[in-house]
Parts: structure tokens; C-alpha cells; sequence
């Protein structure tokens, strides 16, 4: 059975007359990944504020293992670790005393920020680093160090705003690697982000947001099946001005028809017959397909659906 840990009721959050976050619910359990996904300035930063207890809300509660934090603040602020967009560190004090300082405000013995600092130095894989400042290290580094600043004192909620921003492929990955042994080990995570392919890969479920509304919500495998159709078609073409997308939408097989730019994009429930009846179209229209290629749908497509534009937009 799964345990609840960290439990989000009704948040809202308003700038002036701009609702920023509109009555956001979720939970999040032991050894589980929530994916918060959507474009920015869709609120995911908003309420990743209130769940860490930095931005007040004006609606709603939060609370970690029953601990809620309008009624104990430091209670619960001990049993979560945030991870900022932002990379937090002192850049001049070596990754040692960087780890000492954050276990401190948190409240550890001496003895136990020293244990601690070694230890999540070591899972964060800069343990040969220790004495050496982040001033010298690679971004990288640096988001790794992050993390561990954010686990010393070995909180139950791990919350990650964009903890891969600007970070190379290796450094990517390793992070990924990461927060992979931390679900195994018990840990639950929200991890904020606009890119669709780190969700994929990282979550076990997923919210999506946008204008500050969850917009849908569940496992992978749940969103795919809202999805009007299970396989992708995306063309590059010559002349999109030629294309007639109410046509494309009526040939056999195709559920969905989209342009972007020169990217042609469509929803086909049978890729064989459909992407035939397709070509044949834009070859009669006079539109030249420079590059075609195909796939599964995906968190951009079920994105699309619900909101009609991408996730970067």
C-alpha cells in the first residue's frame, strides 16, 4: 500500500489581479516521482514556493506525514529539502563546509552535519571534491552539489524547480541516476519542469499545468489513452500555405492535424494507411515533404491536446 507524504490542498496563489495558481490538489507518495510539467508561466514555480513554505498562499494547505505547515512551520519545513532554480551555494567555501553550514540551519549536531556532509557528498558522487570550492566547479557540479545541500539533514520531500537548467548531457544524466536511487530508497520527489522528455524518463506520475489550472493528471500510460490517437506522423514541408488542414483531417486514419511553421504534425490511429493518404494529398496540393518521421505520441501531444500549444511556447 502506498503512503501518503506530502498532501496539497486547494492552493491558490494571486499577483495583484493575475491568478497565478488556481485551487491546485495533489498528493505525493513514498518512493514516487510526481512530474509537474507545463510551459512557463503556467504557476509551476508558484507552487512549488508555497509547498516549500517561501511564498504565502492565499488559499489552501500543505502538509508533510500529517505535519501541516500553517501549524508547524519549522516541523514541517525539517521534513522537506528544496532544490532552487537557482543554483544556492557559497561559491568561496569549500563543498564540505557548503553541506556543514546548510546542516546547521537545519538544526544538526556538529558531529551529525560532518556524517551527513560525507555522506550525500558521496551519493552525489563529489566526494573527491570536498575541499575544493563550487567557485571551480562546472555547472554541472554544481547542481549536484545543489542536491546535496538540499538532502543533509535527509528530508521525506524532495522539491526540484528546473534542477537540470543549463546543465550538460553527463551532468544530466548523472542527476537523473540520482533521483532515481532516492525513489528506491523511500523518498518522494516533485520535480518541476517544461521538458516533456525528463518527465518521460523520470516520473511515475505527472501534472499538467497551465494559466495556473491543472489541466490533467495521472500516469503515463493514463495520458496517452486521452489522446484522440496513439501514433505521431511529423513532416517537414515546402509550402505550408498550400496545406489544407480541414482535407488532412478527413483522410482515413488521421485523428488530428497541426502546422507549425514548415513542421507538420498529425495524430494517426493506423500510420500505414493514413501516412499514404496523407502524401498523396500534399503531392496533388503541390507541397514538397523534405523529411518524415514517426513515432509514439507523447507528453508534447497530449499537451497539445489539451491546450493547443506546445510546451515552450
Amino acid at each position: 500500500m502506498n503512503t501518503t507524504v506530502l498532501e496539497v490542498q486547494g492552493l491558490k496563489k494571486n499577483y495583484g489581479s493575475r491568478q497565478a495558481v488556481r485551487e491546485i490538489s495533489f498528493s505525493v507518495h513514498a518512493g514516487e516521482l510526481l512530474g509537474l510539467l507545463g510551459p512557463n508561466g503556467a504557476g509551476k514555480s508558484s507552487t512549488l514556493g508555497m509547498m516549500a513554505g517561501l511564498t504565502a498562499a492565499d488559499a489552501g494547505s500543505v502538509s508533510v506525514a500529517g505535519i501541516s505547515l500553517a501549524q508547524d512551520e519549522a516541523g514541517y519545513k525539517g521534513r522537506i529539502g528544496l532544490v532552487p532554480q537557482d543554483i544556492a551555494l557559497f561559491e568561496d567555501l569549500p563543498a564540505q563546509t557548503n553541506l556543514e553550514l546548510f546542516g546547521a540551519l537545519y538544526g544538526l549536531p556538529k558531529a551529525r552535519q560532518r556524517q551527513r556532509a560525507a555522506e550525500v557528498l558521496e551519493m552525489v558522487g563529489l566526494a573527491d571534491r570536498a575541499r575544493d570550492k563550487p567557485a571551480s566547479f562546472s555547472g554541472g557540479m554544481k547542481r549536484r552539489l545543489n542536491i546535496a545541500c538540499a538532502l543533509v539533514h535527509d528530508p521525506d520531500v524532495l522539491l526540484l524547480d528546473e534542477p537540470t537548467a543549463g546543465v550538460d548531457p553527463q551532468s544530466r544524466n548523472a542527476i537523473f541516476e540520482q533521483l532515481e536511487r532516492l525513489k528506491r530508497a523511500g523518498k518522494a520527489l516533485v520535480y518541476t519542469t517544461h521538458y516533456m522528455e525528463e518527465v518521460e524518463r523520470l516520473a511515475d506520475r505527472v501534472l499538467i499545468m497551465d494559466h495556473g489550472q491543472l489541466l490533467a493528471s495521472g500516469s503515463l500510460p493514463e495520458l496517452y489513452r486521452t489522446l484522440p490517437a496513439a501514433q505521431t506522423l511529423q513532416l517537414e514541408i515546402s509550402d505550408a500555405a498550400r496545406v489544407d488542414l480541414p482535407a488532412l483531417r478527413s483522410l482515413p486514419g488521421v485523428k488530428q492535424a497541426e502546422l507549425r511553421g514548415s513542421q507538420l504534425h498529425l495524430g494517426m490511429d493506423e500510420l500505414t494507411q493514413g501516412s499514404q493518404a496523407v502524401l498523396q494529398a500534399l503531392s496533388l496540393a503541390g507541397v514538397q515533404v523534405r523529411h518524415l518521421s514517426s513515432g509514439r505520441a507523447n507528453l508534447e501531444d497530449v499537451f497539445l491536446a489539451l491546450t493547443g500549444r506546445q510546451l515552450r511556447d
